[in-house]
């Protein structure tokens, strides 16, 4: 996890635009990976972690500003993420809505005291229970996940205002379920965002990446960002582009 965030920060602004897979460790019953675009000049962060037996935590957070002056507040939202998601998660029996509720409690004023005073983040994070087959998250004001199962792909809006703003933000926790052989993809500003001929690529262009089919979550994140990539013609650069995307097997 240091290592690659060591490579997230430091990435020089002349290295060649490439797709990179950042792969968490097995889970059960399914699979997760995070596909982005290296190098990065945003204010994107992704992290994820093992929290108890059968519970793993992840997150993509977008801190406002660019990325040489957000790296202290990237830091500090990511070391936040991974303690308090480690305090948090690990009582063997939790109560996951509030347990979600307070990891954004504490990662608000987090990113608050790194910035020094107001920095919008908006954040999306998520626990996936691999007993129950559920996911656990939280939308700070971040791009909407998408959920697709047998009848379709549907939107995970947001929960709450994104982190940063007010010490005292309220924000909700939802619980989805996952079927078999569905998933769950967390995307970027940068994806929605991405821009040919005055129209965005937008949500429209990742779900009918999610209705081709792709059974792998590495495959299912590659496909979003490839689809990014024709979309624009050229190696997205106006933004961080990132998908992260949570996959149930059959």
């Amino acid at each position: 996890m240091k290592a690659l965030l060591s490579k997230l920060f430091n990435s020089a602004p002349d290295e060649p635009s490439q797709i990179v897979h950042s792969e968490p460790p097995p889970l059960l019953g399914a699979d997760m990976a995070i596909a982005f675009f290296s190098p990065q000049a945003g204010g994107d962060v992704h992290a994820f972690l093992r929290v108890s037996p059968t519970r793993f935590l992840f997150g993509m957070l977008d801190v406002a500003g660019k990325r040489e002056t957000s790296v202290p507040i990237l830091e500090a939202a990511h070391n936040c993420f991974l303690k308090s998601g480690e305090q948090i998660f690990s009582e063997p029996e939790l109560n996951e809505p509030e347990a979600m509720i307070e990891l954004s409690r504490r990662l608000n004023l987090e990113i608050m005291r790194a910035a020094g005073g107001v920095r919008s983040c908006p954040a999306f994070a998520g626990c996936y229970n691999e007993e129950l087959g559920t996911v656990c998250y939280v939308n700070a004001g971040h791009t909407p996940g998408l959920l697709r199962d047998e009848t379709g792909v549907a939107e995970l809006p947001a929960t709450g205002l994104p982190l940063g703003l007010f010490s005292l933000a309220p924000t909700d926790a939802r619980v989805v379920g996952l079927g078999s052989k569905s998933s769950i993809a967390v995307v970027s500003r940068g994806v929605v965002e991405a821009e040919s001929r005055n129209s965005e690529f937008g949500l429209s262009g990742v779900k009918t990446a999610m209705e081709a089919g792709v059974a792998t979550a590495k495959g299912l994140s590659q496909r979003i960002l490839e689809d990014v990539q024709s979309f624009v013609h050229t190696t997205p650069k106006h933004n961080d582009v990132t998908a992260l995307v949570l996959t149930r097997a059959a």
